[in-house]
């Protein structure tokens, strides 16, 4: 497959300049490239008959949580709650038990763990060493219920503060440890305590999610990868933290320019969006324009200097399946360049 690099202008509306690149860059590189508008399934992410690992599905009660009881203040009463919510853990055949995983988050579970499953069976046994994969544990968290202002779930991803990162890292990552039928199956299991062992994953309100992990904690997880992030004004006009960031994740690229004020963090950050991505033709003062948000984030990002990589995927949508069929294998090569257990 090819990816073709580019640069956006903004001219009214965002347009494209193509030059082409060769795969084994697009798997490695940095920096900002288009794919389609012709699509097909990347062979890392279909089932090759390579050895599996062991699949886990257990699940949390909400009111058992410090952090999401299921009650906040700002919730919407129209809007359902999930009494439980499912999380779903793939051990790869290629885990030694004892020693300390790797590991990779992924929200709005089991989302993509098909894709996630087959490129771990595939690539962390491939001889070719810049297209492998450490054996990483991944672990699919259900969110908490419903969508956007006014929600669990808008709760839990749209809020601009840590309280999700640290729902993942004290309560989610010690109920996988402690799950009877996954220590039974690897009674050494341990997670590595090194953030930059620790990715997430997320599209949407799950890809704000995951970028909003790491910005607020890179002392807990610093490979970020986000489809279709919603990087919009999507947090709840009654949150707390709209005194501080009053047009939610917007402020990553507008306003207040989050990304370019701050100090550079450590992390690494796989963004992405669609041609025709969530309000593609809205105008600014909406702040609800997913293609200008997430072409604003990928120029902050590159302005600061980040390890940053930015796909925009031409004739799909919002989340759209091909993309990740096409690219999910790449994007998980590039983002897990120069792990080596325990360094960068």
């Amino acid at each position: 497959m090819l990816f073709k690099s580019f640069l956006p202008l903004a001219i009214g509306c965002w347009l494209f300049t193509y030059t082409v690149a060769a795969q084994s860059n697009s798997e490695n590189g940095n920096g900002n490239f288009v794919v389609g508008p012709d699509y097909t399934i990347d062979p890392a992410l279909t089932d090759l008959g390579n050895p599996k690992g062991k699949y886990f599905e257990f699940s949390m009660r909400l009111a058992d949580s410090k952090i999401f009881p299921g009650n906040d203040a700002t919730l919407d009463p129209k809007k359902p709650v999930r009494e439980t919510r499912q999380v779903f853990v793939y051990v790869p055949a290629a885990y030694k038990d004892g020693t300390k995983a790797p590991i990779l988050v992924t929200l709005d579970g089991p989302s993509r763990l098909d894709l996630v499953r087959n490129a771990l069976d595939n690539l962390t046994i491939s001889t070719d060493a810049a297209r492998n994969l450490p054996a990483f544990i991944t672990i699919a968290v259900q969110n908490g219920g419903d969508d956007a202002k006014g929600s669990e779930r808008g709760l839990e991803y749209d809020t601009m503060s840590d309280r999700f990162a640290r729902f993942i890292n004290d309560e989610v990552l010690p109920a996988v440890l402690s799950n009877p039928a996954i220590k039974a199956a690897y009674p050494n299991i341990a997670f590595t305590a090194d953030p930059w062992g620790k990715a997430v994953m997320g599209c949407s309100s799950g890809g704000a999610a995951a970028l909003t992990m790491g910005w607020f904690r890179p002392d807990l997880f610093r490979r970020l990868i986000t489809y279709s992030g919603t990087f919009v004004d999507q947090q709840d006009d009654d949150a707390a933290e709209e005194a501080t960031y009053p047009l939610g994740a917007w402020e990553y690229h507008s306003g207040m320019k989050l990304i370019e004020t701050t100090d550079k963090k450590p992390l690494r950050i796989f963004t992405h969006v669609s041609e025709f991505d969530l309000r593609y033709d809205d105008a600014e003062e909406t702040y609800h324009n997913w293609v200008m948000a997430n072409n604003r984030t990928a120029d902050a990002l590159k302005t600061k200097g980040y390890d940053y990589r930015y796909v925009f995927s031409k004739a799909t949508k919002h989340c759209d399946t091909k993309v990740y069929e096409m690219t999910l294998a790449n994007t998980l090569v590039w983002m897990w360049k120069g792990y080596e257990g325990g360094s960068r």
